[in-house]
């Protein structure tokens, strides 16, 4: 069953919708569908999905490569082909070496199901979700972050990481998505003109989300690091 966020969006003051990405066999569960065309990016339709809608995502419908290579199991983008575009056009690495080096340890997404969805959370879905993204400004990001170390020892994975990727890989990138882990997403410059320049992304996986749900009148939510940031931004006390 899906945990409820209730509590952890009302003192983080987070309006945005949450965005869900689910392999699915039953795509139909999730209408009303946006279909890519080809060479768009996923973030071509955050309006779209932060207003209800859910992008469907395929081996035979993927958009742009980089999105096929990544989530959907599709060698869309040779692998020299990718690394002369990443190195000699964009810049992104030192040498063709170090991307070639990054292209063969990069963790892509394998398909379960072959239908890839990211939209709103469908609480009966909860079975097919794999990550949970936020849409949050510096300071909800901070929370999140902190929300994020709760429950974590010094003995157990990293529960924060920002890994080097595509803004749609940055959805799964995981070291283990059945590990309770959340990543930095938005980093990807490519991406970020289609999210409002203040707008971070924050992507847990299914047991980091259960955690987040856990936070409680304990927890720092309900402190004055909190409640005094709230305080210095002008915002009304949360109760």
């Amino acid at each position: 069953m899906q945990p409820d966020p209730t509590i952890l969006l009302k003192q983080l003051d987070i309006t945005a919708p949450l965005i869900g990405f689910y392999d699915t066999p039953d795509p139909l569960k999730f209408e009303p569908l946006i279909v890519p065309a080809k060479g768009t990016c996923v973030f071509d339709f955050t309006k779209r999905i932060l207003g209800g809608e859910t992008l469907h995502l395929s081996a035979d419908h993927y958009g742009c490569p980089g999105a096929g290579n990544s989530l959907c199991g599709v060698e869309a983008f040779p692998r020299e082909a990718l690394v002369k575009f990443l190195v000699e056009q964009e810049g992104l690495k030192a040498s063709a070496e170090l991307m070639e080096k990054w292209v063969d340890a990069r963790n892509p997404y394998q398909p379960i199901h072959g239908n890839m969805m990211i939209g709103p959370l469908k609480p009966d879905r909860w079975d097919y979700l794999r990550s949970v993204t936020f849409v949050v400004n510096p300071d909800q990001l901070s929370g999140l972050m902190t929300g994020a170390q709760y429950l974590t020892g010094p003995d157990d994975p990293a529960p924060v990481i920002c890994p080097f990727g595509s803004g749609c890989s940055l959805l799964v990138l995981f070291e283990d998505l059945d590990a309770p882990q959340s990543l930095l997403g938005a980093t990807d410059m490519a991406m970020r003109e289609h999210i409002k320049p203040s707008d971070n992304l924050f992507t847990v996986t299914k047991p980091m989300f259960e955690n987040l749900c856990k936070l409680d009148e304990k927890s720092f939510l309900f402190k004055k690091f909190w409640s005094g940031l709230r305080e210095s931004r002008g915002l009304p006390a949360l109760q």
